[in-house]
């Protein structure tokens, strides 16, 4: 049949065809492939599945399938993004979905920044921290050499680790050079807290003293204490300085002058540890804003309400057991919010508004496991051979790094966590700097810090 013929013959059929019913049309479909042979069967064969295909994320509006992807996994998405440009783009754009992705792993939103490009990004980023942290590789170590006896202290602040020596020195290094900035002669040190101008000990000799970090002069010496001072805080707006002593007892002093205020009694055990904060919430013995001092034994912590009061009574007397039969862990956790402490039945949690018990985590198949810090997100845990990253919205284990063979004191002041900000969720920035330092028997400081991102 001629060309010109052939095109007749095939409008006219056409508009036959389109004519019949959809019955009428399948069983002339039909029966033309009854009579093709394999060269016109093949052609069929090809060209129905590009017949068939429809780019539904191309035809779907947008928000339409912004719906859709969110029943989609992140890792099915990054794979779906490489069908095509207009996917990956699609995709790309879906910011909901990589903001839920990176709360998910834990990662902090700031939900000002719209840029979706910039959430699958992160997502990326922290998909490959996360899997460093489940790999054990996302940290790193190193050492600080330079006292010539057992390091007792230790305090960490903005980059600037403090360590106090039996060798009547001490130190203030910087943690990412391992330089040490300011080197000072004390007494022996128990407990150490500084600032940019200041170093405040607590000794063994039964002390206080205040130091000044530029000339190294000791401003100030607070005396009265019949046992080694095992904790120290203060408050320059309050002008207070709190110490926990081995004599049982907590002493409050005028910081400025070296006078004592107060001496609050009532623990029958040393105390280990003083934290004095400011109250976040309100309940009937406190309100928000009030300054409220925080005292550890073995067995209890003390709630102070923090003044000039010279009968200054106890608020409250946390425990675990009434018995005295469980110890608590020495570091304590208070954020105005919420005091946590770890013991051997696992890490407890109280609401600071009602005190009661929110929840107790129980780490059954890891025994003394001790509690370094306590965020929205995630915990930071130890024992005595690694240290652990604990994910607080299952209360699972998620890392563990390797330690060497520490000194572990029983005080707890000879070890602790660096930078805090990423317990409450990663942001991509704050995975940097210091984890964990703990003193060595060779008199050096070793240092856990996070990884450089890969």
């Amino acid at each position: 049949m001629e060309r010109k013929d052939f095109e007749t013959w095939l409008d006219n059929i056409s508009v036959t065809f389109l004519s019949l019913t959809d019955l009428q049309k399948n069983e002339t479909l039909d029966h033309l492939i009854s009579l093709s042979g394999a060269v016109q069967l093949r052609h069929l064969s090809n060209n129905l599945e590009t017949l068939l295909k429809r780019d539904f994320l191309k035809l779907l509006p947008l928000e339409l399938s912004f719906y859709l992807l969110k029943w989609l996994d992140p890792q099915t998405l990054l794979t779906c993004c490489l069908v095509s440009k207009q996917w990956n783009k699609v995709i790309s754009a879906c910011t909901e979905v990589w903001q839920t992705a990176c709360k998910n792993l834990g990662w902090q939103i700031d939900d000002s920044v719209q840029d979706a490009l910039h959430w699958k990004k992160v997502y990326l980023k922290a998909i490959l921290r996360m899997k460093q942290l489940e790999d054990h590789e996302a940290f790193e170590t190193s050492s600080l050499i330079g006292h010539s006896a057992r390091v007792y202290a230790l305090y960490y602040k903005d980059g600037l680790l403090c360590t106090g020596s039996d060798d009547l020195s001490a130190k203030l290094w910087d943690v990412s050079t391992g330089q040490c900035v300011y080197g000072i002669q004390t007494h022996t040190c128990a407990a150490v807290k500084f600032d940019e101008q200041k170093l405040v000990t607590g000794s063994f000799d039964n002390t206080v003293a205040c130091w000044e970090w530029s000339s190294g002069a000791r401003t100030q010496h607070f005396r009265g204490h019949t046992g080694a001072v095992f904790s120290v805080d203060y408050n320059d707006e309050l002008d207070i300085l709190v110490s926990g002593s081995a004599d049982f007892t907590v002493k409050v002093w005028a910081l400025s002058a070296g006078t004592c205020l107060n001496t609050l009694t009532g623990h029958t055990e040393w105390v280990t540890k003083v934290v004095l904060q400011k109250c976040k919430v309100k309940s009937l013995l406190h309100s928000p804003g009030d300054y409220i001092l925080l005292s550890a034994d073995k067995y209890e912590i003390k709630i102070w309400p923090i003044g000039r009061e010279i009968n200054c009574k106890c608020l409250k007397t946390l425990s675990v057991s009434e018995d005295r039969s469980i110890c608590l862990q020495p570091r304590l956790h208070f954020d105005g919010k919420y005091i946590v402490c770890s013991s051997a039945l696992g890490l407890y949690q109280w609401d600071f508004a009602s005190y009661d018990i929110l929840r107790v985590i129980k780490t059954p198949e890891i025994a003394n496991l001790a509690l370094l810090g306590f965020g929205d997100i995630f915990a930071l845990l130890f024992d005595n051979h690694y240290l652990y990253i604990m994910d607080l919205r299952t209360e699972s284990l998620i890392s563990r790094w390797p330690l060497p063979e520490y000194r572990k004191s029983k005080r707890g002041s000879s070890f602790l966590a660096g930078e805090a900000s990423w317990l409450n969720g990663l942001d991509g920035h704050n995975d940097t700097g210091l984890v964990f330092a703990t003193s060595m028997p060779d008199h050096s400081i070793h240092l856990v810090l996070w990884k450089e991102h890969g």
